[in-house]
């Protein structure tokens, strides 16, 4: 009789991160992992005596698999455009992990505001400001106001609220889009006036 295989934590993080992808994390437990991974419920408890731990790990890996998928630009929609419409099409093809990400209460982020200023997205911000023509402020600016918009309409899309129509969606990203820029260069020529 050969040997049986041994089950690694990544294994296991592997296995529910599959739970959370088909069936939502509430289903994350040993029971389902276990089954997922073909095995007793032992091996997975022998790597997270809590799940709560578990669902930690996966949420973890989910932060990466997210983006991962947003980074995954096409160049014929630009930067923030291209990555908008990732982000909401991850709602509409994972609602399963979009929910989990976002309206589970396991992210320890900080405010919208700090987030902006993080090193992660620094550049999407630089990427954006090239892509604008604007200074630093403003293409934040217009990166909160798009973002703000863009976590709404796929919040909406994954709690099956709205039927998603990707023409229709690009068509007010990229509305959002120029009259956040529009609206920057009018402050900014008022400014001048002033």
């Amino acid at each position: 009789m050969p040997p049986r295989a041994k089950i690694t934590k990544e294994m296991v993080t592997d296995a529910a991160f599959e739970v959370a992808r088909a069936e939502g994390a509430e289903n994350i437990n040993a029971r389902t992992v276990s089954k997922k991974l073909g095995c007793s419920t032992q091996p997975v408890m022998y790597h997270f005596a809590k799940i709560e731990d578990m669902k930690k790990a996966v949420y973890e890996k989910l932060c990466w698999f997210h983006t991962e998928y947003l980074m995954n630009v096409n160049p014929q929609e630009g930067v923030m455009l291209g990555i908008g419409l990732n982000y909401i099409r991850f709602a509409v093809e994972e609602p399963n992990l979009f929910r989990f990400l976002f309206q589970s209460g396991f992210a320890v982020e900080n405010s919208v505001l700090e987030m902006i200023d993080s090193e992660e997205l620094t550049p999407v911000i630089s990427a954006m400001q090239e892509e604008m023509k604007l200074n630093e402020k403003q293409t934040k600016e217009v990166f909160l106001t798009l973002a703000l918009f863009v976590h709404g309409y796929a919040s909406i899309i994954a709690n099956n609220s709205l039927e998603f129509d990707e023409a229709v969606v690009a068509t007010h990203l990229r509305r959002v889009y120029l009259g956040a820029i529009s609206a920057l260069r009018e402050e900014k020529r008022n400014e001048e006036i002033i």
